[in-house]
């Protein structure tokens, strides 16, 4: 009497899958450093786009947050005929009577010019404005001195002068004291401080800022302030905003011009998103390289291995099975590759952003893309080998040299 057998097909386990793929990539080391260096350098880059410029933002938000981004300026623009307008010099009262507003200041530009001293050629100026300040500028722009002391009561009706940062650098004055002195309208005006840079108000690095009174009446200086800063509740910055130009200026609002100087700093932000999309882009390509470098293993790795091919289907391995075990190979390949390049990305990161003193900042949407994005090249890097040797007979694959 014969009993019949029925023969159930061999199951691969997870552990397995993960076993014989491993053992795959085990074989050929070299060739799968160099494909997993692939993937790593696209991953790194895309990551490192992603780090860096998330921390330059994170640092630049720290910087607004520390200096407030509640400032507004109120400059003069043009009339109808484009020639240049100017401000009230009642500007600042009539600022002042807005509700939300908390602090006004101004500046204003002169005619004059400043020299590092009285044998410098006239038209050697160096591009250095002179400026009349109020005695407050200092306090609302968010402004540090680099060196001595700003201007005061004492001092602003005097020939004193307070030197952005770059102004000092290009007249090489490097501090302040009764010893430097600077030409300045025809006559010798004492440094009494320098400016740090200001970054809410950078056109106050390149000027020589002079108290209001001595601009009246040392050097011709008409009254009339050319920028207003005005502080306001950051809750009606934009309320603010809208009324600014019709308060400075009732009769003529139309040549007004209100900006905010962080409106600038997301200029800038958007001009860095259009870089960051171009690198990000560059590292795409990377990452396709690195995608071709894989598919090149694999089916390199089919051909070499017919023969392991056959003698597993002879002993009872199924199409799906090998083609499993292949795409599990590419799989971990891939997986190699994009751990590395996270690694890769955020020790790149890690080390730009110290290098400018910058917060170190790798967002986790970026990690985990990165890791799902060669998760998925790699399975379609590898689908075609699979198929490929799931396709070959034992026989085709036995016979084959």
């Amino acid at each position: 009497m014969v009993t019949a057998v029925s023969l159930n097909p061999s199951r691969l386990r997870p552990r397995d899958v993960l076993r014989v793929g491993g053992a795959g990539l085990r074989t050929r080391p070299l060739r799968v450093f160099l494909s997993a260096l692939g993937i790593a350098i696209g991953i790194a880059a895309m990551l490192g786009v992603v780090g860096i410029s998330a921390s330059s933002q994170e640092d630049l938000n720290r910087q607004l947050a520390a200096l407030g981004t509640n400032l507004l300026t109120v400059s003069p623009g043009q009339t109808l005929f484009g020639e240049t307008s100017h401000l009230p010099a009642e500007a600042e009262g009539m600022i002042e009577q807005i509700g939300p507003v908390t602090s006004v200041t101004a500046s204003a530009g002169t005619s004059a010019k400043v020299y590092r001293n009285d044998r410098i050629p006239e038209a050697e100026s160096g591009g250095i404005a002179v400026t009349a300040a109020r005695l407050d500028l200092l306090k609302d722009v968010g402004a540090d001195l680099a060196a001595g002391t700003w201007l005061n009561a004492a001092t602003h009706r005097y020939p004193a002068t307070v030197l952005g940062a770059t102004a000092a650098d290009r007249l090489g004055v490097v501090q302040a004291g009764p010893d430097q002195r600077v030409w300045l309208g025809g006559q010798w005006f004492t440094v009494v401080g320098v400016l740090a840079p200001v970054p809410l108000a950078p056109e106050l690095d390149s000027a020589a800022l002079v108290g209001w009174p001595v601009a009246e009446e040392r050097l011709g200086f008409d009254g009339y302030p050319t920028t207003v800063y005005t502080r306001t509740e950051e809750e009606y910055v934009v309320a603010v905003r809208d009324v600014l130009a019709a308060t400075a200026n009732p009769a003529k609002p139309n040549e007004v011009e209100v900006s905010r100087p962080s409106d600038a700093l997301a200029a800038k932000q958007a001009t860095d998103a259009t870089l960051n999309a171009l690198l990000l882009g560059l590292g795409g390509v990377a990452l396709l390289v690195g995608g071709v470098g894989v598919a090149n293993t694999m089916v390199i790795s089919v051909l070499e291995r017919r023969a392991e091919i056959g003698l597993r289907r002879s002993l009872g391995a199924t199409r799906g099975q090998i083609r499993l075990q292949f795409l599990a190979e590419s799989l971990l390949l891939s997986a190699i590759g994009g751990l590395g390049g996270v690694l890769l990305g955020i020790g790149v990161t890690g080390a730009y952003a110290a290098f400018q003193g910058w917060p170190s900042i790798v967002p986790v949407w970026a990690m985990a893309g990165g890791l799902v994005a060669t998760l998925v090249i790699g399975g379609l890097a590898g689908f075609y080998p699979a198929v490929r040797a799931a396709r070959m007979s034992p026989t085709e694959a036995l016979a084959t040299p």
